[in-house]
């Protein structure tokens, strides 16, 4: 039972992942204190009840992930990945800070959040692709799956945490102390980054510069059959699927009609199940592509069954199921990803994925908002149950064309044999 518990755990041998991971857990509690007061401030103080305002905002922040693509892959391949952690950690850090005072002030407008999620989204843009690959600086190689994991249980159980506290705080002080603890929360990852033993260089191959770097990430994905599918299911799954800020709060407000601490405890029920998925990924030893079908799969009928959630509780639960379906689909594309591309174009694909999953933001989030204001929040859920089961299918028939194919390095495409539980 304890080396089961140890395989679980593994990463945290490595020194520099333990100061990594005790930084990150506080920054992750402190940015999902800020989504969830986000949220609230434009759907209950900006407006009223506007879930496309909603959609805008979360448009806003995740469009960069796509429009700056072409410097954000190359700069996760050819900066220094800690001096560029370094930098993007203190600007979300002050820019937190920033809306914390505007809102206690009781200066801040609707455009003032629409400006500020774009300059967060600018600045996650070059973070996001950067700290998933360096965590292959802070372990061997035989952990990454590990690490991967464990970084999506810290950054869910920040989200079971996050959301909670957010609305003690909304609460309690209101909603601009949310923002102002997040912006302080940064100076504990800060802290690690100063702390690691990292060589400038890094055990990673670094790519050579050129014009044509950005492109051949591009390249290199169009040869990648398994890639590519990968990468469709994720567009789906991220643009129509991954609203929850839009989901949760409509069900929420309009109707299961609770206040803040009832929000926040719908996230904070979902985050239980993404920390139940992520811990999960991290117990793989190596990742399967039947597990991308099977949480694609599960996740599609978990937003649909929401949908039809006839009260507060059943809604709760719900959103558990579809917490470890997620994390099983995201985890699982994320180490799939890192294992399967050459060292030196982690950077390229790593940001190619998180544009596709979060890029497509833009286009679904105000898509969903639109049909929830205008049809119910119950069908916003029900574009949600689509994207998982479109993204199922499109697992399936990549399963069937890669069966006479062998797997690419690292990865298993095949059918599982009968009796193997994915």
């Amino acid at each position: 039972m304890n080396q089961r518990v140890l395989r679980y755990f593994r990463s945290l041998k490595s020194r520099n992942y333990r100061i990594w991971a005790s930084g990150a857990i506080i920054s992750n509690i402190g940015t999902w204190m800020q989504r969830t007061a986000q949220d609230w401030l434009v759907l209950t103080e900006l407006t009223h009840h506007d879930a496309s305002a909603v959609g805008i905002v979360m448009a806003l922040q995740f469009g960069p992930q796509f429009l700056m693509l072409p410097f954000t892959g190359f700069a996760a391949d050819h900066f220094d990945q800690r001096k560029l952690l370094i930098f993007t950690q203190a600007l979300m850090g002050l820019l937190a800070l920033g809306l914390g005072v505007l809102t206690i002030t009781g200066l801040v407008q609707l455009w003032h959040v629409y400006v500020f999620a774009f300059l967060f989204g600018c600045a996650s843009a070059f973070d996001a692709p950067v700290r998933q690959t360096f965590v292959a600086e802070l372990v061997e190689e035989g952990d990454l799956p590990n690490a991967v994991g464990l970084n999506s249980t810290s950054f869910n159980a920040a989200r079971m945490i996050g959301p909670a506290v957010a609305g003690f705080v909304i609460a309690s002080v209101g909603t601009g102390w949310a923002f102002l603890l997040n912006g302080a929360s940064y100076a504990a990852v800060l802290a690690s980054l100063f702390a690691l033993r990292v060589s400038t260089g890094g055990r990673m191959a670094r790519a050579s510069g050129g014009k044509g770097s950005f492109t051949e990430g591009f390249r290199y994905v169009r040869a990648r059959p398994d890639l590519k599918a990968m990468l469709v299911m994720l567009f789906l799954i991220g643009t129509f699927g991954l609203n929850f800020p839009i989901f949760i709060s409509t069900m929420a407000v309009r109707v299961f009609g609770v206040d803040a601490g009832g929000y926040g405890l719908l996230s904070s029920m979902m985050a239980v199940g993404t920390v139940m998925g992520a811990l999960l990924g991290a117990g793989r030893d190596k990742p399967q592509f039947s597990a991308l079908l099977a949480g694609a799969a599960i996740f599609g009928i978990g937003c649909a069954v929401a949908a039809l959630a006839p009260g507060y509780w059943f809604f709760a639960g719900t959103l558990t199921i579809i917490g470890v379906a997620a994390l099983t689909f995201m985890t699982t594309s994320n180490s799939l990803m890192q294992l399967s591309t050459e060292p030196a174009m982690r950077g390229r694909v790593m940001a190619l994925r998180l544009a596709v999953a979060m890029g497509g933001t833009p286009i679904g989030a105000p898509i969903v908002g639109w049909i929830a204001d205008n049809f119910g929040p119950r069908w916003s859920l029900a574009a949600g149950a689509a994207s998982g089961i479109l993204a199922a299918a499109v697992a399936i028939v990549t399963m069937m064309r890669q069966k006479h194919r062998p797997p690419e390095r690292g990865v298993s495409v095949t059918l599982p044999a009968a009796g193997h539980q994915a």
